[in-house]
């Protein structure tokens, strides 16, 4: 396949009128035919590894892991299966170049995601078991043979943890005989495998001895450990050793299932490694904690007697540091109490002294007015007491408020900057789709373009045969064209006039509505937090205004029809209560009264 088959094939797949289903299709019949082609090509055609890193530098390959990630709804599951098994194949053998990196790290990893997705949609329904088993052991195990370093990556995968979940024996016998099958296509599989991905695949045999009962899933389990014990060896055994018990599950759930050969031969390799541990691990702990033990008595004799003088130096200066802070605390707690006891006794010098003082003046005082001055002493101390209480009262009051205010005010500035941002917006837009202004030419409504070139045709041999002999053709023309540019510069100040108008109307209409709320307002003594809110957002004016002009409609309706007239029966005097009332806004209560005995 050329580049030029391959933007050509790109170009159709990046079509947006194509469908799901038949970008499917196209994937499907292009990577087919390019693979046959490429394996009947001679040596000196295009090779396999070329086609497929050209097809994977050109993109065909991530819209074909796009296809494989789509959510839609798919009716042609054997498409899909065959799209992952080609896609697979494809990746095998590739050569990036120097995109190495991002293929092995960013797309192998997406390319294998795709598939299991695929592999856990198939394994829920079950008239596509050909099509699950075709991708888990023909794609997915294609790709794992070619490129070990995906173990991981599937082992800890959530799709593939999915389909381990399954309660389907098939499934995970399936599960078991692909990773036996890789191990033995493969030789160096598992060599190549990090510590951690083989315990995660040692960790899954041994799960399915534990939870499965069924004979077919269990000799195939013992089957993958003995793989692995015989191609791995030493590196086999710590990671055995951490399945504490593993023997005696072997020899209590599964002797006697048809498989007793494989059976004791992994029981006695078990036992053996757990006696080789045993006996090692005494006596490596045994010598380790000696030479622990010798090492830090070492340790600690050398540093205490390199620590002795320098020891008993920071005690003495932590200890006179210590008393002379204790010091400093009993002159500094002396001190205090000397004092508070002068205050306390200055204290009680002032009011034994006041109260001399108003005992003398009581004394003065004739005695038919000591009650009234007893009287209004206390009543000047209860407002006193009363006013502190009312303050105290009222700052706690507003500390509780002062946060809820806070946030309200908060809102209110963030709606207007929201509102503010969505007008202009709007302007903008209007102002965008505005028609343009009126051309010089101002024809008649309903002309067509023949009519008006006919008319113009008539206006220009009226002209021609009437000339006028005062001002010439060039002359008429430009004081046409001085009057459209005076017509129009007239209709643009006339737009600005109404739009300054609507402004002006829209101001005194919110004047009017919050003289109306202040008017109509309670007193600060009740006032409430709601009627807080309802001041400081503009939505509560908006509302009043519009409920009072709702009112106004209501009773004009129900006006009779010579009231609606400029003129009522009443006479001007009426008419100039009207419009007083209507420009103040409801504020203006009509009336007569006289004046010099004459009514005004």
């Amino acid at each position: 396949m050329e580049e030029e088959e391959l933007q050509e094939l790109k170009r159709k797949l990046e079509d947006e009128d194509l469908d799901q289903e038949q970008r499917i299709n196209l994937l499907t019949s292009s990577l087919s035919k390019a693979l046959n082609s490429a394996a009947l090509q001679p040596d000196g055609g295009v090779s396999s590894s070329l086609l497929k890193s050209r097809l994977y530098l050109s993109g065909v390959l991530s819209l074909c892991v796009t296809a494989l990630n789509s959510r839609k709804l798919q009716n042609d599951w054997s498409a899909m299966a065959t799209l992952a098994h080609l896609t697979c194949c494809c990746c095998v053998g590739v050569e990036p170049g120097r995109h190495s990196e991002a293929f092995h790290r960013l797309f192998l990893p997406s390319v294998m995601d795709a598939v299991l997705s695929l592999a856990g949609q198939l394994m829920r329904r079950s008239e596509c078991w050909s099509q699950f088993r075709k991708t888990m052991k023909d794609s997915v195990g294609r790709l794992l043979e070619d490129q070990t370093h995906l173990s991981s990556h599937v082992l800890s995968s959530a799709h593939y943890e999915q389909i381990q979940m399954c309660d389907d024996v098939a499934v995970t016998l399936l599960c078991i005989q692909m990773w036996i099958q890789i191990c033995s296509t493969n030789r160096n599989f598992l060599s190549e495998l990090s510590d951690d991905s083989t315990l995660l695949l040692l960790n899954e045999a041994i799960g399915q001895l534990a939870l499965s009962s069924d004979p077919a899933v269990g000799g195939a389990s013992i089957r993958l450990i003995l793989l692995m014990a015989s191609q791995l060896r030493l590196r086999l055994r710590p990671l055995l050793l951490s399945f504490r018990g593993l023997d005696s599950l072997l020899d209590k759930d599964w002797r006697g299932r048809g498989f007793d050969q494989d059976l004791e031969q992994l029981i006695a390799l078990v036992q053996s490694e757990q006696r080789m541990s045993q006996s090692e691990v005494s006596t490596e702990h045994v010598r380790a904690a000696c030479v622990v033990q010798a090492a830090w008595r070492s340790y600690q004799t050398r540093r205490r007697v390199k620590s002795l003088n320098r020891a008993v130096s920071t005690l003495q200066r932590r200890y006179r540091a210590r008393r002379r802070q204790q010091q400093q605390q009993r002159e500094v707690q002396r001190w205090q109490e000397e004092l508070s006891y002068q205050v306390f006794v200055r204290r009680q010098q002032a009011r034994r002294r006041f109260h001399q003082k108003q005992r003398r003046l009581l004394q003065l005082l004739p005695p038919d007015q000591v009650a009234s001055y007893l009287q209004e002493v206390e009543r000047r101390a209860a407002v006193v007491i009363q006013s502190f209480w009312r303050g105290f009262r009222e700052r706690q009051r507003y500390n509780t408020q002062r946060h809820t205010l806070i946030e309200t005010h908060n809102r209110q500035q963030a709606a207007m900057t929201l509102q503010r941002a969505v007008r202009r917006f709007l302007e903008e837009h209007r102002a965008a789709k505005a028609p343009p202004t009126a051309a010089f030419w101002i024809g008649q409504e309903g002309l067509t373009d023949s009519r008006r070139a006919e008319l113009k045709r008539q206006v220009e041999e009226h002209i021609a045969v009437n000339r006028s002999s005062c001002v010439s053709p060039q002359q008429c023309q430009l004081l046409h064209h001085q009057v459209q540019l005076l017509l129009q510069s007239e209709l643009q100040r006339r737009l600005d006039r109404m739009k300054e108008d609507q402004h002006l109307e829209a101001l005194m209409a919110h004047t009017h509505t919050q003289l109306d709320l202040l008017r109509d307002a309670p007193p600060l003594s009740v006032v409430t937090a709601t009627d807080a809110d309802s001041f400081l957002s503009p939505s509560g004016s908006v509302t009043a205004r519009g409920r009072d002009a709702h009112n106004a409609a209501l009773q004009a309706e129900r006006l009779p029809w010579w009231r609606t007239l400029g003129w009522t029966d009443g006479g001007p005097a009426h008419q100039q209560e009207a419009e007083l009332e209507a420009e103040l806004g409801g504020l203006y209560v009509g009336g007569v009264r006289e004046v010099d005995g004459a009514k005004r």
